[in-house]
């Protein structure tokens, strides 16, 4: 078959093939390397920018932590009032927090025994 011939034509070539990459030689850690900041070698300007390596421009961990951000702002007004205090929480106008609160023709349609079955059965009932 082909697969015989291909095995044999590969196992012919084996010895004459030279792969590609070349190794030249073990491996060596250089002893000093240097961290200093460079700017990229594509930059258009060719340096650092003005105020890079002036260190952290925040005082303390708390001056960090007020203008720090994850997913929204740290210690900001919601954080340091009590639920109670902030009053009641309306959705702006247009906008729903349930699905049940929309009008009639947005909201889910129940499911009726049929569906229900034939979800239990997995499409089995359908067709007999």
């Amino acid at each position: 078959m082909f697969a015989t011939r291909a095995l044999r034509q590969a196992t012919a070539h084996a010895a004459e093939r030279t792969p590609l990459i070349r190794f030249i030689g073990k491996r060596q850690i250089p002893a000093n390397i240097d961290h200093t900041p460079v700017p990229h070698p594509a930059s258009p300007t060719g340096s650092l920018p003005a105020n890079f390596g002036n260190g952290n421009t925040h005082t303390s961990f708390s001056s960090y932590r007020d203008s720090a951000q994850q997913h929204g702002p740290l210690r900001k007004s919601i954080g340091s009032l009590s639920a109670s205090r902030l009053g009641p929480i309306q959705p702006p106008q247009g906008h729903y927090f349930d699905r049940n609160e929309l009008p009639e023709r947005f909201r889910r349609v129940p499911l009726t025994a049929a569906e229900i079955e034939a979800i239990e059965t997995g499409g089995a009932t359908l067709f007999g």
